[in-house]
């Protein structure tokens, strides 16, 4: 199993093209052609990974938060914790990835995970992102039609929701007339020609467009296929902000407040009591997800978990929806396990049950409480 493995398949949980526009996601450091001997995942790539790393004789970490966010000048032993960190990874021949905001948006991700820690169904995106679709209309020869659909479908396009393999069809009838150096697959060159077509409409994610585009170019039986591409507003419902869900049975605020804490795993949080003593309704976002308050209150939730939440933020919602700091680490580092349980059912249907995976358990809140 070679690092680009790994790597492809924590892709197709969390693509790089979902990532926030200033996101730096994928690989940090390291070789993608490296034979991977252990894996380690972890929240924050750190010296303290690095060394559990080696003890655990690992050459693969994944961690959640990217270790080059800004251009760095030198990277030397005295230069930054980021270039020591970067000279340590090199001497040891460990690689480094990074799945951040891609991992967040995701359903597999860091909200989802949440919000299925504190007991959620029926869960779905609080918001889904904007401007990352788009919709391919290609003319298709009727005999065709399926296995053009096909090798679409097999490179990520038409996956709308819980459903996958959409596409509208609509008959029509297509002309062309070739030149002297065509080589027309229907009919003659140099003789205006009539055929029945389909015209197939799909969805993709933009990350995939190019990829669905020679798809469909290298199974289309025409030598110069007629195809349109057309961006798509809606929202993307496939990745998103944050997540929002039903509890199994409603639950009274001091129980709901009491089960946060346990599952959570808190010795205390930051909190304002909402309209009702009565919650069913539960809207989260892990890490920082202040900015989706206001959705998250519109959509009727009756609480809502994220972190880093301002002082004034906390009384814009008071008696109005209960709002709850659960902390930026502790709405996050759920998410590890996940990772770690996709990665194992991966490895195990390749049959490389030799290779381990850990997760750095040894991390820490880096803020302190004063008692």
């Amino acid at each position: 199993m070679f690092a680009k493995d790994i790597v492809n398949f924590l892709e197709t949980i969390a693509p790089k093209g979902a990532a926030w526009e200033n996101d730096n996601p994928g690989l940090q450091v390291g070789n993608l052609d490296a034979k991977v001997k252990n894996i380690v995942i972890a929240l924050n790539p750190s010296l303290e990974v690095i060394n559990f790393s080696l003890a655990q004789e690992a050459n693969f970490i994944i961690t959640h938060h990217p270790l080059i966010f800004k251009p760095i000048r030198s990277i030397s032993s005295t230069a930054s914790n980021v270039s020591n960190i970067i000279n340590q990874l090199i001497k040891n021949d460990i690689s480094l990835y990074s799945s951040h905001t891609n991992l967040d948006f995701a359903k597999e991700g860091v909200s989802w995970t949440l919000a299925r820690k504190i007991g959620l169904n029926k869960i779905d995106f609080l918001k889904g992102i904007n401007e990352s679709k788009f919709k391919i209309a290609v003319f298709v020869p009727k005999d065709n039609i399926d296995e053009v659909a096909e090798a679409m479908f097999s490179n990520g396009a038409g996956i709308i929701g819980n459903y996958s393999k959409c596409s509208f069809r609509s008959n029509g009838e297509g002309t062309f007339l070739g030149s002297e150096e065509a080589n027309p697959v229907i009919g003659n060159k140099e003789n205006f020609e009539k055929a029945d077509e389909v015209k197939l409409e799909v969805l993709t994610d933009k990350w995939n467009l190019d990829k669905v585009i020679s798809a469909m170019l290298k199974a289309h039986p025409y030598e110069e296929p007629a195809y349109d591409i057309y961006p798509n507003l809606i929202e993307n419902r496939n990745f998103g902000y944050g997540a929002i869900g039903y509890l199994t049975e409603p639950m009274s605020s001091e129980k709901f407040l009491e089960s946060i804490s346990t599952k959570l795993n808190l010795k205390n949080f930051r909190y304002v009591p909402g309209k009702s003593n009565l919650i069913e309704k539960v809207a989260v976002c892990g890490g920082s997800g202040s900015d989706l308050c206001e959705i998250a209150y519109k959509l009727k939730a009756d609480a809502f978990i994220t972190a880093d939440i301002k002082y004034h933020t906390f009384l814009d919602y008071r008696e109005k929806m209960w709002l709850i700091d659960a902390g930026h680490y502790e709405t996050e580092k759920i998410v590890l396990e996940t990772l770690k349980n996709k990665i194992k059912e991966y490895l195990n249907t390749h049959n490389e049950t030799n290779l381990n995976v850990y997760v750095f358990e040894n991390e820490k809140e880096k803020i302190e409480f004063y008692k």
